[in-house]
């Protein structure tokens, strides 16, 4: 199992295997061709109210994290791609648009997504 994550900004790379856009809005000003993402689950993203509450706020990264996992552990249909993906040989890698590279949706859904599959 391997699980990266990755800025939709930066390039795609071959090692990135398959490319999941985590976000619930497209990031801004990037083509589609540029972000070749092969897949795209806005229903993996935490919720507009969520996002919208934690800012990128490093402070309130505990409870977000928090938060985020509840809503994961409800959307059961919208998460089993990723794990499936997840469960494969090839590279995983969660592609998200925030300018924090340590407290964004991407981190904390593969923290989720290897704790399930951790058992």
């Amino acid at each position: 199992m391997s699980i990266r994550i990755k800025r939709a900004y930066e390039t795609a790379a071959l090692e990135d295997g398959t490319r999941v856009l985590v976000d619930r809005v497209w990031p801004r000003g990037l083509s589609k061709d540029k972000a070749a993402i092969e897949t795209w689950l806005k229903d993996v993203a935490p919720s507009s109210e969520l996002r919208k509450w934690f800012g990128h706020d490093p402070q309130k990264w505990a409870e977000f994290k928090r938060r985020y996992f509840s809503e994961l552990d409800e959307r059961e249909e919208a998460v089993a791609p990723l794990l499936e993906q997840a469960r494969q040989k090839r590279p995983l890698t969660l592609v998200f648009a925030a300018r924090d590279t340590e407290h964004n949706n991407a981190v904390a859904l593969r923290a989720w997504l290897e704790k399930r599959l951790s058992g």
